[in-house]
């Protein structure tokens, strides 16, 4: 016999979204039961011990915070502390890697110095800070609507002329943002800069009509309506933790180890716990998986979803390793400490990415391999335990840009797996001034600490489809001027074509990244239902 459940909403997959929906709801006196077919809640933004025999909890799929509101942090009294990195980034000149451009948030001369070190004259640096401080007129004026029912394109553009953002509005949301850059910046290293925070993730060019790539700059740009980047002290999985213990104290139901294996209509879900069969109705079911696979929950497993969106692969290779000590560079005039204490860009010219983007379309691995890396440890040593911490050990999470799904398959996956940690590694010797290899940390065994996730290693790991860790295309922050806003769902943008069924993470309109952004709205639109 099939044991059921009776409630008021239940939630498909423990992310960080549907840990949220689960607060926000728990709180407002719903009864919550949120499923999860892995043994831990939170998802993709969680803190593991990657490599056997080490004490250090990477953040392995999910790296940095910047789309959580504190209106969010502040309604469910989450106990969380995120640290401000000190430098923005530092990029090798790949033709010189000799030199390199670091810019320094706290030292405006320091970074104009830097940009002349690089072959880039002083009002390249000015139209660098201009183009940006014109980005953050218009991510001023849109971060407020975020956590609120979705603006009209119209009201969206009203909001940014009246911040004095309209030319960044015509930009960013209505041209390629390739124009813009290659219209107010002239350095090919400058540009490339620029361009990373439209590529992370998405398959694009600079150029690309479908405008994917805006989408994504806007997105990155747009957390606290300034765009920096913050390290999650204890790591991203303090920021799960912290999501899960407010939907456990709010009196939310939360289940691991139970898979859901279909939804059907009027509210009912299966699902497989402790190897019995079981069901669930509620009066709301909402969806925390991808929309590809919710397409699959609701469909019996045929078919590919209607939005092509869904569909959208995603492009990325994720490197997690351990070093004994930071690399020293070839560049002599930056610190490693410098370096690694932003975002670390290798290979990323204007030219490179472009170059990169036409060899993986062509079905080749790109070489060089265009990387930013991220030193966690830099910021928030507490990842470490006291013995590695004392050694000088650092972690670091690489993101290599430009290796859509396309290229991996179950057949090749394991080979592709080895070719792309092999150009992850080449790609960052490059500008290294001693192999990265010898400076790895051993796991047991003698294991070196190094692991590469391809993508669909990440989605077999934590459910993405095709690796796309925004759980399909993006979409803009703001509902198109003939879209029906006439239901709740609908207005905080989190509809589906069942009126029972929402969407409460990364797959929901203004999901994507770790923001809780998608489960506080799903939540919003019950509580206004």
């Amino acid at each position: 016999m099939v044991s059921s459940s009776n409630h008021d909403v239940v939630i498909v997959g423990g992310g960080h979204n549907g840990l949220a929906a689960a607060a926000y709801l728990a709180r407002a006196g719903r009864d919550v039961l949120l499923l999860e077919k892995l043994d831990h809640a939170g998802g993709a933004a969680v803190s593991a011990r990657a490599f056997d025999g080490v004490d250090a909890r990477l953040s392995r799929y999910s790296y940095l915070v910047s789309l959580l509101p504190q209106e969010i942090i502040d309604d469910l009294g989450l106990r969380i502390r995120l640290a401000r990195r000190r430098y923005s980034s530092y990029t090798p000149d790949p033709a010189s890697p000799g030199r390199g451009l670091l810019i320094d948030n706290g030292d405006a001369a320091a970074t104009a110095a830097s940009f002349a070190s690089v072959g880039a004259p002083a009002s390249e640096a000015a139209a660098f800070e201009r183009f940006y401080a014109e980005c953050r007129k218009l991510t001023g004026a849109l971060w407020p609507t975020m956590a609120s029912p979705l603006p009209s394109r119209s009201a969206a553009r009203q909001l940014a002329e009246a911040a004095g953002a309209g030319d960044a509005w015509k930009s960013v949301i209505e041209r390629p943002v390739g124009e813009a850059i290659t219209r107010g910046l002239h350095n090919d290293l400058v540009r490339g800069v620029v361009l990373t925070d439209a590529l992370i993730g998405t398959f694009a060019r600079a150029g690309s009509a479908d405008l994917q790539q805006n989408i994504c700059f806007l997105y990155h740009l747009l957390g606290g309506g300034t765009g920096d980047w913050d390290v999650p002290i204890g790591g991203m999985g303090a920021v799960s933790g912290e999501l899960e213990r407010a939907a456990r104290e709010a009196g939310a139901t939360i289940m691991t180890s139970a898979e859901v294996t279909g939804i059907r209509p009027g509210g009912l879900v299966g699902y497989r716990s402790e190897g019995r069969e079981r069901l669930a109705s509620a009066e709301w079911v909402l969806s925390n998986v991808a929309p590809a696979v919710l397409h699959r929950l609701r469909d019996g497993g045929a078919g590919e979803p209607a939005n092509p969106n869904h569909r959208r692969e995603g492009s990325q290779v994720k490197v997690n390793i351990l070093l004994k000590r930071l690399p020293r560079l070839l560049d002599r005039n930056v610190s490693p400490e410098a370096a690694f204490g932003g975002t670390f860009h290798i290979n990323e010219t204007w030219n490179q990415l472009d170059e990169a983007y036409l060899a993986a379309e062509q079905g080749t691995v790109p070489d060089p391999l265009p990387c930013e890396i991220y030193c966690h440890s830099l910021t928030d040593p507490s990842i470490l335990s006291p013995e590695l911490q004392a050694s000088g050990a650092h972690t670091l999470t690489v993101f290599g840009l430009h290796v859509p799904d396309r290229l991996i398959t179950a057949e090749n996956n394991e080979a592709m797996r080895a070719k792309l940690q092999a150009a992850v590694v080449k790609s960052l010797n490059s500008v290294l001034a001693e192999p990265i290899e010898d400076l790895l940390l051993t796991g047991s065994g003698g294991t070196p600490c190094i692991e590469t996730k391809t993508t669909l290693d990440i989605q077999r790991a934590v459910g993405m489809p095709r690796g796309n860790i925004f759980h399909g295309g993006l979409d803009w922050p703001f509902a198109e001027d003939d879209d029906p806003l006439d239901t709740p769902a609908r207005r905080w943008g989190v509809a589906t074509d069942d009126p029972r069924i929402l969407l409460c993470g990364s797959g929901a309109r203004r999901g994507g990244a770790v923001s809780a952004i998608g489960g506080h709205n799903a939540a919003m639109a019950v509580l206004e239902s």
